[in-house]
């Protein structure tokens, strides 16, 4: 069972290694909107005349945001789209009769791609934003726990996914569906926006919301200079109920929607 899985993973970072001008495409994109961050919150800052807005820094909150958009690349799957073109083309069938789970098939099929992109876009930032910051990220037992909720945030993005995806087999189109998606799991994660500048009824809101404990609840770990704190354990332990209510929801979902599925064409 073990081999199935591993034999995915390095499938899919060969995969990932073979197309370099995408991943070449990629950094240079990344940096034109770190540039845009970088301009656009200065000017925030600058307007507000003071060094600390909502208890964050100049500093902190390019940190924060430069840390998200590298997390975002290496976390991110897009099953979306893929679940959605074998829904179309019918190619669905082939995975479903495959000697493995559906879920699992996608997830291990797509996890050599995380791997390839921690290390050749989340690795490299965050060794060049602890150089650049000189210490502003706390290198201690807060590590640990941000590897932890990293893996916990990759899973929940990953059912999330999932279930948009099975929307497919009903609309047997997921273009619209996926970008609205996209705008609200960014939007509510604090991938775009640190979530410590939202109103207080809505940051309320969001934290009950599963979507920040894909992006906001690693980064605040991260950035944590108390260790593993009571605090830290809690968001861990949040990320987890998550992990276990959206399995659920997921699985049952495709399970009941697989019953819709028809298959266009030859």
């Amino acid at each position: 069972m073990i081999k199935k899985y591993t034999t995915l993973l390095k499938a899919g970072v060969m995969e990932m290694l073979h197309f370099r001008l995408s991943v070449l495409v990629l950094i240079a994109g990344n940096m034109l909107y770190l540039a845009v961050i970088y301009f656009l919150w200065k000017a925030i800052f600058d307007s507000a005349g003071t060094e600390s807005v909502n208890g964050m820094t100049f500093e902190s909150t390019l940190i924060y945001l430069v840390l998200a958009t590298a997390l975002f690349n290496f976390m991110e799957m897009y099953i979306v789209w893929d679940m959605g073109r074998t829904i179309q083309s019918g190619k669905i069938v082939l995975d479903l009769i495959k000697p493995m789970d559906y879920k699992s098939y996608m997830f291990w099929s797509f996890s050599g791609n995380v791997a390839a992109q921690f290390f050749t876009t989340f690795l490299p930032t965050f060794i060049v934003i602890a150089i650049v910051t000189k210490g502003a990220i706390p290198m201690g037992t807060n590590l640990i726990a941000f590897a932890v909720s990293v893996i916990l945030g990759i899973i929940i993005n990953f059912n999330v996914d999932f279930i948009v995806g099975t929307v497919c087999l009903y609309t047997e189109s997921i273009w619209g569906i996926n970008i609205m998606k996209q705008v609200i799991v960014l939007l509510f994660s604090g991938a775009t926006i640190p979530l410590a500048f939202f109103p207080e009824g809505l940051r309320r809101v969001v934290d009950i919301l599963p979507f920040r404990a894909i992006y906001d609840a690693p980064l605040t770990i991260l950035l944590s200079k108390n260790g593993i704190t009571e605090d830290v354990l809690c968001t861990i332990a949040i990320q987890i109920v998550w992990v276990i209510i959206l399995e659920i929801l997921s699985r049952g979902f495709w399970k009941i929607s697989l019953r819709q599925i028809t298959v266009n064409g030859g």
